[in-house]
């Protein structure tokens, strides 16, 4: 009996800084079946490599193309190298499946595997840009840049119902070619996390005894960290046993130190930077905090409810299908700075209800966001596209 061929499939992302729509490559990378999938992974240079993402990358060994111009950020002359690097990629390579990750390498990618005549392209946006990025001129003509790509998109895979609403309305593609797949994470990372959570708090300055509240996300604009930040500064005044920690690097971070100096609070709040050890952070809060502006899932919201903890999330994008209202955490309008801090005062002072919500958001994640049933999805739309 003659083996059937495996799906030769291309993985595309401009970067590989660990968490979000990067872990959901590497998933995708390292748990499809290989006797039935040969993936490769096409990447432009990651900025913050970890030692996760080292380890990842020497796992998946040759199956790896780096593309430096392959970048974040517009800059046309690149981003035209960059498609013609792709475009003869694709050409060479002969995938049956290019499958996109965000907005900037599913551009470029899509194009590319158009014009190399790819059997099937699939782009997931984690998250878009359709508003709330830029301004309305900015925003409109990413509309009809994204009308224009789905043109030669077979599928394009919605991470929740809301994004996939917001696809459908700003009339982005039609109903048949998106597909909700919810995040998926390896659960048990965060279900067995095992550590003297006192030494790792001592480790930060913290003591055995007081609260932890924290955010962990980018320090950018979009994630709203100014409004964690005040709205910490607010609690502080009245709840002297709680420290406050921010997990992330960004263009905003010269700012906040500026203005946690202002408040003379700096032995209250702890700024880590890069870390790739999101479940040994999450682990010793009592709460966390993610006070985004656009969010299309927000990862870290799905990792605190893993562990236990309970969570604050501003109510945007997809994060009321991430976490139940007043179930596993609270959710709070965005750029409201009072009802942030109320909400993190209310949960500060009733540890039982944070209990609580801790044990329900893990019953919620572990039958709804395993990376093993995201897997599965897409390993099944895969197969169905193929013609």
């Amino acid at each position: 009996m003659t083996q059937k061929p495996r799906i030769k499939i291309a993985q595309v992302i401009t970067r590989l800084d660990w968490g979000g729509a990067p872990d959901i490559v590497r998933i995708i990378c390292t748990r499809l079946d290989a006797d039935s999938f040969d993936v490769r992974l096409v990447t432009g240079v990651t900025l913050n490599p970890s030692a996760k993402t080292a380890s990842f990358l020497r796992e998946l060994g040759g199956r790896v193309t780096v593309i430096p111009r392959l970048e974040r950020n517009i800059h046309p002359l690149r981003d035209l190298l960059a498609l013609i690097q792709l475009l003869g990629l694709f050409r060479r390579e002969k995938f049956d499946i290019v499958h996109t990750h965000t907005a900037k390498a599913g551009a470029l990618a899509r194009i590319a595997a158009f014009l190399a005549g790819v059997k099937v392209i699939i782009h997931t946006p984690h998250g878009h840009n359709l508003y709330g990025y830029f301004g309305p001129l900015g925003s409109k003509m990413v509309v009809l840049l994204e009308r224009f790509l789905s043109v030669f998109t077979d599928k394009i895979i919605a991470l929740t119902e809301l994004e996939k609403n917001d696809l459908l309305g700003y009339k982005v593609a039609r109903r048949e070619k998106v597909e909700v797949i919810y995040q998926g994470i390896h659960l048990e990372e965060y279900f067995n996390v095992s550590q003297d959570k006192e030494a790792f708090k001592a480790a930060f300055g913290i003591g055995k005894d007081e609260a932890v509240v924290g955010m962990v996300a980018r320090l950018e604009p979009v994630k709203g960290p100014v409004y964690f930040l005040r709205a910490c500064i607010e609690v502080a005044r009245t709840h002297q046993n709680v420290k406050f920690i921010m997990v992330g690097e960004g263009s905003l971070r010269a700012g906040l130190e500026a203005e946690i100096k202002q408040a003379g609070l700096k032995d209250r709040f702890v700024l880590t930077g890069w870390r790739d050890d999101a479940p040994r952070i999450i682990s010793m809060l009592d709460i966390l905090v993610l006070s985004s502006l656009n969010e299309a899932v927000g990862m870290a919201l799905i990792e605190a409810q893993a562990e236990g903890v309970a969570v604050i999330a501003t109510k945007v994008g997809g994060t009321a299908e991430i976490v139940r209202d007043q179930q596993t955490g609270i959710l709070v309008p965005a750029e409201n700075t009072a009802e942030l801090s109320h909400a993190i005062t209310h949960l500060l002072n009733d540890p039982d209800k944070r209990k609580r919500m801790g044990q329900s958001g893990r019953e919620w994640v572990k039958e709804r966001f395993g990376a093993q049933d995201m897997v599965k999805r897409i390993r099944a739309l895969y197969e169905v596209c193929l013609p």
